[in-house]
């Protein structure tokens, strides 16, 4: 077996009464190799040996001997050809897996980029409307596609993953295994041309695959499914009116509510994604929130990064806000007011120039004015290293 089941998290069953949807599961992993789509077909076959009707939507073998002998005796739905610019790209044929309409499918990797000219831009898209239909989905995704992570898996091995999802995908999965493999027990498979072909190992042992890196992504593994146990297993309640609670003489929780302060240029989108990781722990709401300054233009970077600011709050599920005023202080501080936020992050300064450098710091500003609210400075990791992260992905799952 490939990879040992560490950890998982389930969400509780649906209701009775409720309409019936597909249930997901997905297998996890710290990187490519560690055998999540080994276990992903051996779920298959088990489900398939209890009498389910199971088939395979899509799976990627990667060349692996071992995962294509597993596949064999489980039905597979043909894949879709798709010209795009001069070329022919396979991907999963959703149309033929809702018509084929089985109990279970089997869909590998989650976070796959579609070519254009499909249904959906993204496979765990795919996913949801195989949901949609009742049908429930094994999948598979490595740790380093979770959006919020991004930037610290590219602060961990200097590699920027291209091929993101909202963690809202994995957040809502029925059930989330960790495949676990210690680091030693990868680069032994990767040496022995069980991961990649022969060609491609010295480049994966030089890069990607160096032992700092995996054992540094099998902690943030471990620490995401153990979020995602916490998140399910978190007691819910629902009280019919505040009236009515108060009227009773229960306690009222004081939940948390964080506030990003955010600007249109790049940066903001590292804080922002640190932002959302707190929230998540804190099991809080998170808001972001930009003080423009009255009259202010911006040029095109800076109108595609404030696009770019807002399609990751809507990946996240964060609200984004604008204010105008010349005082961010006191804008921030009314904002916090009315928002109820009990702790506000911002990144560091840009240098103050002029008279400005003689005015007391922003953080220290809002703390006078919001002596209730935290406020935290996120620093800027990524400053650490020397020159940019390169843009590339470390391979497929």
């Amino acid at each position: 077996m490939d990879g040992d089941l560490a950890t998982r998290a389930e969400a509780p069953a649906e209701g009775a009464g409720t309409a019936r949807t597909g249930r997901l599961k997905v297998f996890i992993g710290m990187a490519a190799g560690v055998g999540k789509t080994y276990q992903m077909l051996l779920d298959g076959h088990a489900e398939q040996e209890a009498g389910r009707d199971v088939v395979i939507g899509f799976l990627e073998t990667h060349g692996r001997a071992d995962t294509a002998r597993l596949a064999q005796g489980l039905p597979m739905i043909p894949r879709r050809r798709v010209s795009y610019r001069e070329t022919v790209i396979e991907e999963m044929d959703l149309p033929a897996v809702l018509q084929r309409a089985p109990e279970l499918c089997l869909i590998d990797e989650l976070a796959h980029t579609n070519a254009p000219a499909v249904e959906h831009a993204k496979r765990y898209e795919d996913v949801d409307d195989v949901l949609a239909a009742g049908i429930d989905v094994v999948s598979t995704v490595n740790v380093q596609h979770l959006e919020s992570l991004n930037d610290q898996v590219t602060e961990l091995s200097g590699i920027r993953v291209r091929e993101t999802i909202p963690d809202a995908v994995v957040a809502r999965a029925d059930e989330v295994v960790l495949v676990d493999l210690t680091p030693e027990a990868l680069l032994e498979r990767l040496r022995a041309g069980k991961v990649y072909p022969v060609d491609r190992i010295d480049a994966a042992l030089n890069n990607f695959f160096r032992i700092e890196n995996l054992s540094a992504l099998r902690e943030v593994a471990l620490r995401q499914v153990a979020q995602e146990v916490g998140a399910k297993r978190r007691p819910t309640e629902v009280i019919s009116s505040r009236e009515e609670s108060l009227a009773e003489g229960t306690p009222q929780a004081v939940g948390e509510r964080l506030l990003a302060l955010v600007e249109p240029y790049p940066g903001s989108q590292r804080l922002v994604r640190r932002a959302w990781r707190s929230a998540q722990r804190l099991n809080a709401d998170l808001d972001l929130l930009w003080v423009r300054r009255p009259g202010q233009r911006l040029d095109d970077d800076n109108e595609r990064s404030l696009t770019a600011l807002r399609q990751l709050a809507a990946i996240l599920g964060a609200k984004m806000y604008e204010e105008e005023s010349d005082d961010v202080a006191a804008a921030v501080g009314d904002f916090a007011l009315r928002q109820g936020t009990t702790y506000i992050l911002l990144g560091r300064s840009r240098p103050a120039r002029g008279l400005a450098r003689i005015r007391t710091p922003l953080p220290q500003r809002l703390m006078a004015r919001l002596p209730g609210v935290d406020v935290r400075i996120v620093a800027d990791r990524a400053a650490r290293r020397n020159g940019e992260p390169r843009i590339a992905d470390p391979g497929p799952a």
